[in-house]
């Protein structure tokens, strides 16, 4: 017996119940092209030396550079910026230089070429860790992080704090072009 209000939800929908993390933008740069991508499934995998992981499907024309130059940046986006990830998640680099057509503006970090995107409140810059079975077979990457940079307004000491800065909260997508952004926050010492 289920509690009252369990209700089963179909499983290609189920994704939606843990895809509540930051969406991230991944971008990379190679042979002289470059492009921005959203994307909502991306994580954490490790912590010394600190690794990511996204998916990117076999389609994206970010992958291609990504795969060419074995480097590649995540962004995190805020509030603020909600359309613009919205639009730059579906639209194709291969179509149009998206810094350009939606008036980008960058910074080059210290290891790779990728473009960083102004704006957002924290920036990786990472490695490509090949995993051909995975990134074939599963569109799964793994990066390990060579740098790494936060907007001191909200993330300082290891932790986020967005408090009187609320279009600088991350972006969360749920699916269908709708996002919630982080909340407040719950100290679970105290409970």
């Amino acid at each position: 017996m289920s509690p009252a209000h369990c209700r089963p939800v179909p499983l290609p929908k189920a994704y939606r119940l843990l895809n509540h993390g930051p969406t991230v933008l991944v971008s990379a740069a190679h042979d002289g092209q470059r492009t921005i991508m959203a994307a909502a499934w991306a994580m954490p995998v490790d912590f010394e030396p600190p690794k990511v992981a996204v998916v990117l499907d076999k389609a994206t024309w970010t992958r291609q550079l990504l795969e060419g130059a074995g480097t590649f940046a995540v962004q995190v986006p805020c509030a603020a910026q909600a359309d613009l990830v919205q639009t730059v998640g579906t639209t194709s680099g291969r179509d149009l230089d998206k810094f350009a057509a939606y008036d980008l503006r960058t910074f080059t970090g210290e290891h790779t070429d990728a473009p960083l995107l102004e704006g957002c409140v924290a920036w990786l810059e990472c490695r490509l860790l090949p995993e051909p079975h995975n990134q074939q077979t599963y569109d799964l990457f793994l990066g390990e992080v060579v740098a790494a940079y936060a907007d001191e307004r909200v993330f300082s000491d290891g932790h986020w704090h967005f408090d009187g800065h609320d279009e600088l909260r991350t972006l969360h997508h749920v699916a269908g072009g709708h996002f919630l952004t982080i909340g407040q926050p719950i100290d679970g010492r105290l409970l």
